[in-house]
């Protein structure tokens, strides 16, 4: 296991900023796996379409650094990603106009936004821990090597969207809702992602945190610098260090868990960084209870009834701030669980059947849909 994590500062997207970190990326051969006449494909977060001062997406100056670099290596590069919607030709490339991806392959001759939109179905990987059969976008599979490009933000359900998250995007947008449902809850969700990373193996994985997302992320949180580029081989290491560079408790994040769980990652004080990290210890993260694990030792009626009443009383749910409604019915119509209705232009939640995969928070266009905490979670985080 390669437990080294790299990070580098990175003040601004400005020219200077970016090749100063860009050099002392590659002056650590990251990039050495990179030979003439390869194609890279870089995995990019690019969930919906939103320009880059949103923090939304992977920052397009760091992408076209990236990629100018690899074309000097005698490479050719393939963009992509399967953000949350059709992955068709018609939505893809508006989100590549929007989110600043259009001009890198106008500029740059051997960098190509990827245009292939078939899917593979059905794949059997039998070594998984729980995702033995899925559908992704062939892209990925079609390229001599993955570098996978996150964004730092916080996320609904995982609590932090970052390396591992990022690698969801190899599901069809319009398939992601079923895997929400399929993997409802947040240990198995993190079982799967893991199995995505393992199946899929980027060579490197790079974290855009120079200006990351706080709040209300992954979509509609704040813009908050943090000033870094992180780099690893290993996925589940770099997790980690971004989660402590946001001050995010490793154990609000099921993905690091279940990794160091399985032997994939470390916990923090084994891991080798190169670089520094200074802990934004105001971060807004997103505060949430995964599991309550003393539940599973309530059994019969009683033990189930009043089970129920402890998850109710300290599971995060989404919230409608129904002042920010637009009743665009988008939440309505991306739900797995087919939890939401509309009523007088309003969605209204079923709690009996929201599953809190928090799909409709991640992509309401307006915020209005957050995540809440019930006031005993919140009392016992302070206690």
């Amino acid at each position: 296991m390669n437990n080294t994590v790299y990070a580098v500062d990175c003040n601004s997207y400005g020219d200077s900023d970016i090749t100063k970190s860009f050099d002392s990326l590659f002056g650590y051969g990251l990039f050495d796996f990179i030979k003439p006449g390869m194609t890279v494909g870089i995995k990019l977060n690019l969930v919906s379409a939103k320009s880059p001062d949103t923090a939304v997406t992977t920052n397009p100056r760091l992408i076209y650094e990236l990629c100018k670099r690899i074309t000097n290596l005698g490479a050719s590069v393939v963009l992509g990603d399967s953000p949350g919607g059709p992955f068709t030709s018609v939505y893809l490339s508006h989100v590549y106009t929007v989110t600043g991806l259009s001009e890198i392959e106008n500029k740059l001759g051997e960098v190509k936004l990827n245009r292939d939109f078939s899917c593979s179905h059905e794949e059997n990987y039998s070594s998984a821990f729980i995702m033995h059969s899925f559908d992704y976008t062939s892209w990925l599979k079609k390229v001599d090597c993955i570098i996978n490009f996150a964004k730092l933000k916080t996320h609904g359900m995982m609590g932090m969207s970052c390396s591992v998250k990022n690698m969801f995007g190899a599901i069809p947008g319009t398939v992601k809702p079923e895997y929400h449902y399929r993997f409802s809850n947040a240990k198995d969700f993190a079982d799967m992602l893991l199995d995505l990373n393992r199946y899929f193996k980027p060579a490197l994985n790079i974290v855009d945190g120079v200006v990351a997302m706080e709040g209300n992320g992954p979509t509609m949180g704040t813009p908050r610098f943090a000033g870094k580029i992180l780099a690893s081989s290993n996925p589940y290491n770099l997790d980690m260090v971004c989660a402590k560079l946001i001050s995010l408790d490793e154990s609000k994040v099921p993905t690091l868990e279940t990794a160091v769980t399985h032997n994939l990652g470390e916990k923090i004080e084994n891991i080798k960084l190169v670089g520094n990290i200074l802990p934004i210890k105001d971060f807004n993260n997103i505060e949430k209870v995964n599991s309550i694990e003393f539940l599973n030792e309530l059994v019969g009626f009683k033990g189930r009834f009043f089970g129920k009443i402890i998850k109710s009383a300290m599971c995060s749910r989404p919230s409608l701030k129904s002042s920010k409604c637009i009743g665009c019915r988008k939440c309505n119509d991306i739900c797995p669980a087919k939890a939401i209705t509309m009523k007088s232009s309003k969605p209204r939640i079923d709690r009996s059947k929201c599953i809190r995969c928090f799909c409709c928070q991640e992509f309401c266009p307006k915020g209005a849909l957050k995540v809440h905490r019930p006031v005993i979670a919140r009392l016992l985080t302070k206690i």
